[in-house]
């Protein structure tokens, strides 16, 4: 514990749970390039089952040269877990390992669930999804941007109808 003064009274500020971590250029040992980062988050959300022999080489490397790395891959492997079992319970205690873990992104994570837990708690449970009409919503809003002060009514509404629709008309 650190003590620090506020307003004349000597007042204790417990100790931050930052863990130093020293971390080492991952090397990929097929090609002897650095493993980028986009790789290792991938990397981090699969399961060892579905490794190739040549991914399952990669994580081993990412786990000796990064500490960070294997709590990163434990945290999300149980989170994952919860998500495909449709099972909510013990998620307090996942957000407690997050937000203790040390790794700052997976604490900012764990922070951001929390503030709508029963939306989290919902959308692990629940077999219902509007990915849908939010894919739907995209495409209309990409189409929009794209033609933006390109033509009228006429030129969106062919590229928005299918093709036999727009024919028709």
């Amino acid at each position: 514990m650190t003590t620090w003064r506020a307003g004349g009274v000597e007042r204790k500020q417990p100790e931050q749970q930052y863990r130093k971590f020293i971390e080492i250029p991952a090397v990929d040992p097929a090609t002897g390039w650095q493993i980028s980062p986009l790789v290792a988050a991938s990397l981090c959300m699969k399961p060892t089952r579905r490794l190739t022999p040549a991914e399952n080489a990669k994580v081993i490397v990412l786990k000796r040269a990064s500490p960070s790395f294997v709590i990163l891959r434990q945290l999300a492997m149980r989170f994952r877990s919860k998500l495909r079992r449709k099972n909510p319970d013990k998620l307090n205690d996942w957000l407690h390992d997050a937000k203790h873990s040390g790794v700052r992104l997976m604490q900012q994570f764990a922070r951001t669930l929390s503030r709508d837990i029963e939306a989290v708690r919902n959308a692990i449970v629940e077999h219902w999804s509007s990915g849908q009409a939010e894919g739907q919503i995209n495409r209309l809003k990409t189409l929009k941007r794209a033609m933006y002060g390109r033509a009228g009514i006429e030129l969106l509404r062919a590229r928005m109808l299918p093709f036999e629709t727009a024919m028709c008309t």
